[in-house]
């Protein structure tokens, strides 16, 4: 990654796991981070944890609900009142098995926590993004994308149904259309945005899905330092400089998947940017 204590980076979900272990990362770099989570509590453990393993003090909590669109206005506002640069945008969190529930919206919760809370994220901070220049917006994805058919618009207001792995599926493919939509009406001198697959990670979002499917499932997984490796490449890496709208896997461009289509993302973001206007 180089030195990055000239650099500002914002990541979503950045207490546990994924998001942890890629701040933590950042940090050890030199840069500057904003650890944005919904538990102040949980988090400045983390946040004291990370700045006495990488003596960085340039690290920090911000609060913020991705499950409240509100909350998302309010955190987007503390930042950008700090009048400073924005060089990454790490777009982490996410969850999946919540079971029955939606946002404070009123969409499902996996949709509107994997999708909406930072397609609005993004958007309310684009321009300082943008300001900055040569930027990047990193969207942790899932090759779970790959099994979703489509997306049925009239089920992202209903609540989460059975272990909601097909909610999941949505919203990683949403996270896909989101990025190649921004590339494409952003110009990549200004802002590049990636999706990517972290990998199978024993992380805490699958925190909600029942036993026994669970314990089953973490058999399989990476690590969580294993899991911010593509995050990482894509918030930083010189190689991958310009190329916006691609996902990648094991830092490797990969095909998404084909229903990606140009139509589907405009599609996606005439509804995200109606679901999200104040």
């Amino acid at each position: 990654m180089g030195d990055l204590s000239d650099k500002t980076f914002f990541v979503t979900g950045a207490n546990t796991g994924i998001g942890r272990a890629t701040a933590e990362a950042l940090a050890q770099r030199g840069g500057k981070v904003v650890l944005a989570c919904r538990s102040e509590s949980r988090t400045a453990p983390v946040v004291d944890d990370i700045i006495a393993k990488t003596d960085n003090k340039a690290v920090e909590f911000l609060a913020l609900d991705l499950g409240d669109l509100d909350s998302v206005r309010t955190a987007a506002a503390s930042f950008l009142a700090r009048d400073e640069p924005l060089h990454a945008l790490i777009n982490n969190a996410g969850l999946a098995g919540k079971r029955g529930q939606t946002t404070a919206q009123g969409f499902e919760l996996t949709f509107g926590v994997n999708h909406l809370g930072h397609f609005l994220l993004t958007t309310l901070l684009l321009d300082r993004l943008r300001q900055t220049g040569s930027t990047r917006v990193v969207n942790v994805s899932s090759d779970s994308h790959y099994s979703a058919k489509g997306i049925d618009f009239d089920d992202l207001r209903r609540p989460t149904k059975g272990v909601g792995l097909s909610e999941y599926a949505v919203s990683k493919l949403a996270n896909v259309l989101f990025t190649q939509e921004l590339a494409r009406r952003v110009p990549a001198t200004e802002v590049s945005a990636y999706s990517l697959h972290p990998g199978v990670i024993a992380s805490d979002i699958w925190r909600s899905v029942p036993w026994p499917v669970r314990p089953i499932m973490r058999l399989f997984m990476k690590s969580t330092e294993e899991g911010a490796a593509t995050s990482l490449y894509c918030a930083t890496s010189d190689e991958v400089a310009g190329q916006s709208g691609a996902f990648y896997v094991d830092c490797k461009r990969k095909d998404p998947n084909p229903v990606a289509t140009p139509e589907l993302a405009q599609e996606l973001w005439s509804r995200s940017e109606a679901w999200t206007a104040a």
